[in-house]
């Protein structure tokens, strides 16, 4: 059986990291003595030495034709998303994308295939810190926060940095089953299959409002008192405000409904006592607001996409 033809684009600050972990989980690294052979090639627009994102200089042996008869192709994190890949690399991939090659977007990669039209009508994922201007530039495909990886028939997408393991783990479980795919998996010493996404892992920066706005004073004082009833009607009070006028100032202020922000503050709350403390869940409940210990694990997990049990085992950062 011939060899899977697999390769992966390179470039000038191209990560490392993203560069070795095709070869590692297809088995070129660590190969167990019956896994499916594996060819990983190297690609560049003008072959020859290359600067990695860390400073070290690699040499890159072919062009862009070596596309040109893959079965894989995989482009990993593109170094900067507001600036386009060249026209010479777009029509690679294009090209390659008419003859029905399988190519995969790694992080940021993920622009590259934005950039050829690829993602056109897709789900596609990438790192959460570039969701805003991956929405901005490619308006046509639908982003995915709340996964790993999406794989949307020959076009695949991961998430941040480290999901890139989980999307090449995925393509040798498509491939050759799971029985495979764990192998791999053990000799990575890496979870065969995460849960969740990446939403857990976006943070959630406090609206800044304007220098003496009294929205202040009443936000600071409610994430003091998140385990308290706080209605509408008492934040209002707080604020000197009637109930209608404090309602739509909220809204223009933040941009949200009263009782999101206090889902959203409750369960930023919750994290901080999920990730620094012992504390039970029913405590943890209680202490940020959300009155029942069923009512807190709907909204963390409507929230975050885990619930705050799995949140505190993969976050926790108590020392025992």
């Amino acid at each position: 059986m011939p060899a899977i033809r697999v390769v992966i684009l390179a470039f000038e600050g191209v990560s490392l990291f993203q560069l070795s972990i095709p070869a590692m989980a297809f088995g070129v690294v660590y190969k167990p003595s019956d896994f499916p052979a594996y060819d990983v090639r190297y690609c560049a627009q003008n072959p020859g030495r290359l600067c990695s994102d860390q400073g070290i200089v690699i040499e890159v042996n072919h062009g862009l034709d070596a596309m040109d008869d893959a079965d894989v192709i995989i482009i990993p994190a593109w170094p900067d998303p507001n600036t386009p890949a060249p026209i010479e690399i777009i029509d690679a991939l294009k090209k390659a994308h008419a003859k029905g090659i399988l190519i995969v977007g790694l992080c940021l990669g993920a622009f590259v295939l934005g950039d050829a039209g690829l993602l056109d009508g897709r789900e596609a994922t990438t790192h959460w810190m570039a969701r805003d201007i991956f929405a901005q530039r490619f308006p046509l495909s639908h982003f995915r926060p709340d996964v790993l990886y999406v794989d949307d028939g020959n076009i695949i997408t991961s998430a941040g940095t480290v999901a890139a393991i989980d999307c090449c783990l995925h393509l040798v479980r498509q491939r050759h089953g799971a029985e495979v795919s764990n192998r791999i998996a053990r000799l990575l010493v890496t979870p065969p299959h995460r849960s969740g996404g990446q939403v857990q892992y976006i943070e959630r920066p406090i609206p800044q409002l304007p220098t003496g706005d009294r929205l202040v004073n009443v936000l600071e004082w409610a994430r003091q008192n998140l385990s308290e009833n706080l209605s509408l009607d008492l934040l209002a009070e707080v604020a000197n405000m009637s109930r209608r006028t404090f309602t739509r100032r909220f809204k223009e202020t933040t941009g949200t409904t009263v009782t999101q922000w206090l889902n959203s503050a409750r369960v930023v709350r919750a994290q901080a006592l999920l990730e620094t403390t012992d504390l039970s869940i029913e405590q943890i409940a209680y202490d940020a607001g959300f009155g029942t210990p069923l009512s807190f694990r709907q909204q963390f997990n409507h929230q975050l996409g885990m619930p705050p049990s799995e949140y505190r085992r993969t976050f926790s950062q108590k020392i025992s």
